[in-house]
């Protein structure tokens, strides 16, 4: 049996993990990274990375199939799947070795093995001891499923469903959320038939109100079906396919069952309880610094209740790294996060809904503009619609911006600035925006806030 010793110790190596090691690296302490598959977990594997590169092949069948409309004479023969799988394995894998390559260059120790965490200071990976003054706790999530409702076959989750080989002829979507409705982007551009199963009453539910309803529009319009407000109630499958039941008695067919009803703690049988850490639901609980209850231990990432986000694990490994450190980083709430869905129309949005900001100043207190992308010159261009909700507090700050449309995911860097560094309307306007962009759509929002519209009345 050997034993390793480090500054810090992290179980897990996806994007909350490898953030961890590489800043704490940076700031001068020794690191032992432990991951039983490939550093960059589920973001970069079967999440992220994979499912991006699929929605951009799916923007470039859609392009040659309406070229016409730009004067341009293409055709679209057909969809390859495995070239397309090749496509973004290349993607995948590029970055894969990049990251392996940034992590040796940190000096960082990488430890392959599953880990048990064994004490407040010690992780075991097979006969292997590894000791930390500090250990992170970053092992990510799963596909969930519901209860009664069992993977295989013809229902399948989101990491079976970026490994199919065809495009089916029709797919049901159990869920409306970011994974649901992405894939079901993907399924319609690539010509498949696309139904969406959702119990709340709209698809992206966790949107605000208003862009649910354009987004569904949408949908609508590019022939994509929804259920809405109603509960799955089971399945049954054959060769052919498989029969979606709803509790409203309404059966869906089709060729195969995505569930994309979310994601859970990867956290059983990991020792995290009988080590004494406080959990809820599978969860590990932390407070608003990522403290457990044991000193000395941390989690970041998807185990944490709230968004499950890569780029919240990022900002929560970098954020322990530097609490370690001393250095009292500043703790950004979830609220704050950007969130953004890449399907066709993209969704963005940072900050709190309508209805939260006027839950939480009151209602003649909030106030918020609409800017429609129909008077941006660039999504004109781009044959998009959609709009840019600017929510501010009356002679306050922006609480909120929600986007929806072609490509808005973009914008949500300077979104998130203003909500984050607490701006004013007024405080935005004056800065130019470059014409024609779709940045512009943002700048007029701000304006139109700060009393002074430009392109709009």
């Amino acid at each position: 049996m050997t034993e390793h010793n480090f500054d810090l110790v992290i179980l897990g190596a996806g994007s909350g993990g490898y953030a961890a090691a590489l800043r704490a690296s940076q700031l001068g302490m020794t690191v032992g990274l432990i991951e039983k598959s490939k550093v960059g977990g589920t973001c970069l594997h079967v999440g992220c990375i994979p499912t991006k590169a699929l929605l951009h092949a799916a923007e470039i069948a859609d392009a040659a199939r309406d070229s016409d409309k730009f004067g341009v004479r293409a055709t679209l023969e057909g969809v390859d799947v495995p070239a397309v799988i090749q496509y973004r394995e290349s993607v995948v894998s590029s970055k894969h070795k990049g990251l392996q390559g940034l992590i040796k260059a940190r000096g960082i120790t990488t430890i392959e093995g599953e880990g048990r965490l064994t004490s407040p200071t010690t992780v075991q990976v097979g006969e292997h001891t590894i000791t930390g003054k500090n250990v992170i706790l970053a092992t990510g999530s799963y596909p969930r499923t519901l209860p009664g409702l069992e993977i295989g076959g013809r229902v399948i989750t989101s990491e079976q469903a970026l490994q199919l080989d065809y495009v089916p002829k029709k797919v049901a979507v159990l869920g409306g959320g970011v994974i649901g409705v992405e894939f079901a982007s993907v399924w319609r551009s690539f010509g498949a038939e696309v139904v969406i199963i959702e119990a709340l009453p709209h698809l992206v539910p966790a949107e605000d109100e208003s862009i649910s309803k354009q987004f569904e529009r949408a949908y609508r319009k590019r022939g994509i079906e929804f259920s809405l407000g109603v509960k799955f109630q089971g399945v049954t499958q054959n060769d052919q396919g498989v029969v979606v039941t709803l509790e409203d008695g309404k059966t869906i067919e089709a060729d195969l069952l995505l569930v994309a009803v979310g994601r859970g703690p990867a956290t059983a049988g990991l020792g995290f309880e009988e080590v004494g850490v406080e959990m809820d639901r599978g969860f590990v609980l932390t407070d608003e610094r990522l403290r457990t209850n044991i000193p000395g231990v941390w989690a970041v990432g998807d185990i944490v209740p709230g968004l499950q986000l890569a780029h919240r694990g990022f900002q929560h490994g970098i954020f322990v790294a530097e609490e370690i450190a001393g250095l009292n980083p500043v703790v950004i709430s979830d609220t704050n996060i950007p969130k953004v869905t890449y399907s066709e129309p993209e969704v963005a949005s940072v900050g709190l809904s309508e209805k939260k900001a006027k839950e939480q100043y009151g209602d003649d207190a909030v106030t918020t503009y609409d800017y429609n992308l129909a008077g941006n010159g660039k999504s004109h261009i781009l044959e998009t619609a959609g709009s840019i909700k600017v929510i501010r507090v009356v002679d306050g700050p922006v609480v909120g911006v929600h986007m929806i449309g072609a490509r808005v995911g973009e914008l949500i860097g300077e979104a998130q600035l203003a909500v984050n560094w607490d701006a004013h309307p007024e405080d935005v306007a004056p800065l130019l925006h470059a014409h024609p962009t779709q940045h512009e759509a943002l700048g007029e929002a701000f304006m139109a806030l700060a009393g002074k519209p430009l392109h709009a009345i």
